[in-house]
């Protein structure tokens, strides 16, 4: 949860913060909560060192009716503390990035740079999924009689071309110091809560209602929480991760949208780097260019054209301190579709989690976290298969990839 003393320490710039953001608080009121759980909390160990007092003078009665006069004033404290213990969960993250653009949601996110040229068709090109039926590398109609809508089966080439990108964006990674892990799917709600999907994504998460556990729907969420509840030490810091996984999402809130195809589906693969460093905004900045530049350079290698964008203040979750997306150039969409994101929590994430440090004076402090999507697939097959088809309707495979796929070409 947000830390209460920064918000107090400027309460008219986290006004601001919440503004920019589009959340709705009442910034004074939850305060007044915080001073009335004070109070009390105050009045409680007033009032039990009273009644230690009146125990040690033999006055059992009047140590009786300040017990009593305890469980009262606990009763209203966890009332209290739970009414803001709720707020706090809800609260943004107490920082905003300075170069964070001001907007009111997605549309007024900035591009700031475009790499790759756009590949030029002297045909008519073919959408991913006709390029694919054409060869036999997925199966919707069996996925969805299996599945329900937004389900799949990637085949032959499909499936190895995926397993390609996979495999290449892992072993790329590791090479650069991550440390790879393969996760979880199934975790606790903490691990949710923890990293900020909850509350407020209850709904794009699948529940298993038996065991109060949940279906992840990117590695960030259980790689963030592996150090949950423990106090690193600060020579051990940066901790690099890469987390390897499937991931689920209900795309709640998505019906009717963006239902063919690869792009909007309910289980997908994952490559996430994490990142979990001490409380230092310029070791923090450093790590956030360079998991950002580890996914350029992938996608460069996959020869794919892709753009940079800084998200604005209205489009970023509210655990957010600064975060970018790249979009990849999809020619069916006539359009540029996210397949990355980065982003970077301070503290946010780690005081949810309790993940702390000892620095090198002994101090414990909150850690700060970051990730980044290295790949993510199927999403980024479609922009491999649509700018790499030719006019007799094969597929190149890009130079990189063709080690692990024995081929050139698909078709």
């Amino acid at each position: 949860m947000i830390d209460l003393k920064k918000v107090r320490e400027d309460i008219a710039g986290y006004k601001l913060i919440c503004q920019k953001k589009g959340k709705h608080f009442d910034i004074d009121a939850i305060l007044a909560l915080d001073d009335k759980r004070k109070a009390l909390q105050l009045e409680i160990d007033q009032t039990k060192a009273q009644q230690k007092q009146l125990a040690a003078q033999k006055d059992y009665e009047g140590a009786k009716n300040l017990k009593i006069q305890i469980q009262e004033l606990e009763s209203q404290h966890t009332q209290v503390d739970t009414e803001l213990k709720s707020w706090l969960l809800k609260m943004p993250n107490t920082a905003l990035h300075p170069e964070v653009p001001e907007g009111k949601d997605d549309s007024e996110n900035v591009v700031v740079q475009n790499f790759w040229t756009i590949p030029q068709f002297d045909f008519q090109p073919l959408d991913h999924v006709e390029l694919m039926k054409k060869h036999d590398m997925i199966d919707i109609e069996r996925g969805v009689k299996l599945g329900g809508a937004r389900s799949y089966f990637l085949k032959g080439d499909g499936m190895l071309l995926e397993q390609a990108v996979l495999q290449y964006t892992l072993k790329k990674i590791v090479e650069r110091g991550f440390i790879p892990m393969q996760v979880p799917n199934i975790v606790n709600p903490e691990c949710l809560q923890g990293t900020g999907y909850f509350p407020g994504g209850e709904e794009d998460a699948y529940r298993m209602e038996r065991d109060d556990q949940r279906l992840i729907g990117t590695s960030e969420i259980p790689v963030t929480a592996y150090h949950m509840n423990e106090i690193l030490n600060e020579d051990d810091l940066p901790k690099k991760y890469c987390g390897y996984s499937a991931c689920y999402r209900r795309e709640a809130g998505t019906y009717g949208k963006d239902t063919a195809g690869l792009y909007r589906v309910h289980q997908f693969q994952k490559v996430e780097q994490v990142v979990v460093l001490p409380a230092d905004e310029k070791m923090s900045e450093q790590y956030y260019r360079q998991i950002l530049q580890n996914s350029m350079d992938i996608l460069a290698d996959l020869e794919l054209p892709h753009r940079l964008l800084q998200l604005c203040s209205g489009d970023l979750a509210i655990g957010k301190y600064n975060s970018h997306d790249l979009e990849c150039r999809m020619p069916s969409r006539n359009a540029y579709g996210e397949t990355h994101s980065v982003t970077a929590f301070l503290d946010f994430q780690a005081r949810r989690l309790n993940l702390k440090y000892r620095d090198k004076d002994g101090k414990i402090q909150y850690c700060y976290t970051m990730n980044n999507t290295a790949i993510a697939t199927p999403r980024v097959l479609i922009a491999i298969i649509e700018n790499n088809q030719t006019a007799d309707g094969k597929i190149r495979i890009p130079k990189v990839l063709q080690a692990y796929m024995g081929k050139e070409v698909i078709g």
